[in-house]
């Protein structure tokens, strides 16, 4: 199965973490890109298509700057970046020179992928690019990204790359061999697990945190990026990228990393976007008939199946729906704004129309814009 799925994967994300590219004391690594670009450029054989991640501009930013400590303040973090960012491009730039490809810069926010407008056109930049033959090296925006519309780490972008333009596969490289029983750097008796067909909160548990310099996630949002994009139906590659040549000898059928299976349904993208991109902006509780006919009988939702209401949205927004537990299940557009939702709970249609009037929508949650999770 591992050497049908890698044999198969035409369009692959790879993401680069950043004590691959850069360190507290030399700053940018360009030898390190330089094999990097090698070893990408033999994966480019067999018409396979590649889309990079790369961190590495904060920290190769913090050694230009003489910063002797990883910032904490958000506009040091986006003066780092734009210093390092450039310099890592131009690194990039030389190395798949070298190796005859063309590179592009793509930066993003997390905005530009929760507008749907600006998602598919996103989409469609990059498919081109691909398809001129050019490899995106793509990474947030820290210059101008607030705590709002901040991915948070690449390996998150990464993942949501992996769903924007409907990739084959996600391939993280990072410092460590892969998903280990317990973290290897604590436990030298651990034992890496090489396949692991679902993330169960038992995985999810295992994962820890990282605590280096140059890492923002660590194990733990490596795990979360894998359990997100295998609902999209999209396998995940978690691998030691410092290894010289266990990149492409994995391609190869050699051995090596922890390979987490997507799942057998793969949403469209819409439901997709609507589910992983989309940040809820706030919450309804519904009864346990709703829950039901939402689960169970592909319904729409509707105000007469709410118990409560929480936060503050306009139509259009995403938000969250979960039982009477507080569990999230599900996640959708409403129709309604929160104020108007809070007087019409509850209700039946009829009911709503005598205390609103003739509204343009009965359901609250159309089925075509709601995913259960």
């Amino acid at each position: 199965m591992r050497d049908e799925l890698l044999k198969h994967a035409k369009r692959i994300v790879v993401k680069i973490g950043s004590s691959l590219v850069a360190s507290r004391d030399c700053g940018l690594r360009p030898e390190q890109i330089d094999r990097l670009a090698d070893e990408i450029a033999l994966l480019r054989t067999g018409g396979r298509e590649i889309l990079i991640v790369s961190s590495g501009a904060i920290v190769s930013g913090i050694k230009k700057l003489g910063l002797k400590t990883y910032p904490k303040n958000l506009p040091v973090k986006q003066a780092a970046a734009a210093v390092g960012q450039s310099r890592l491009m131009w690194a990039y730039e030389k190395a798949f020179e070298r190796v005859g490809f063309k590179v592009a810069q793509i930066l993003l926010t997390h905005q530009d992928l929760a507008d749907r407008r600006r998602f598919l056109n996103a989409r469609h930049t990059l498919t081109t690019l691909l398809a001129f033959g050019v490899v995106p090296i793509i990474n947030e925006n820290d210059t101008v990204a607030v705590d709002e519309i901040r991915f948070g780490d690449n390996d998150t972008l990464a993942g949501e790359v992996a769903h924007l333009v409907d990739a084959d596969l996600l391939v993280i490289l990072s410092d460590v061999d892969g998903f280990y029983t317990e973290d290897p750097r604590r436990n030298p008796t651990a034992t890496l697990i090489p396949l692991i067909p679902d993330v169960t909160e038992d995985i999810e548990h295992r994962a820890g945190l990282s605590s280096t310099f140059e890492g923002t996630g660590g194990m733990a949002t490596k795990v979360r990026a894998a359990k997100k994009v295998a609902e999209y139906g999209v396998a995940t590659l978690i691998l030691n990228g410092g290894k010289p040549g266990l990149l492409p000898a994995v391609f190869a059928g050699q051995p090596g990393g922890s390979l987490f299976l997507a799942r057998s349904r793969r949403l469209t993208s819409r439901k997709q976007w609507i589910a992983f991109t989309l940040r809820a902006r706030g919450s309804l509780k519904l009864d346990d008939g709703a829950v039901e006919a939402l689960t169970k009988r592909g319904k729409s939702l509707l105000a007469s199946g709410i118990m409560d209401v929480s936060g503050r949205f306009e139509a259009g927004d995403p938000v969250a729906c979960t039982n009477r537990d507080g569990k999230e299940f599900a996640k959708g557009l409403v129709n309604f704004s929160s104020e108007t939702l809070a007087r019409i709970k509850g209700l039946k249609t009829p009911e709503i129309q005598q205390l609103l009037g003739q509204q343009e929508y009965e359901e609250v949650i159309h089925r075509d814009n709601l995913v259960i999770l």
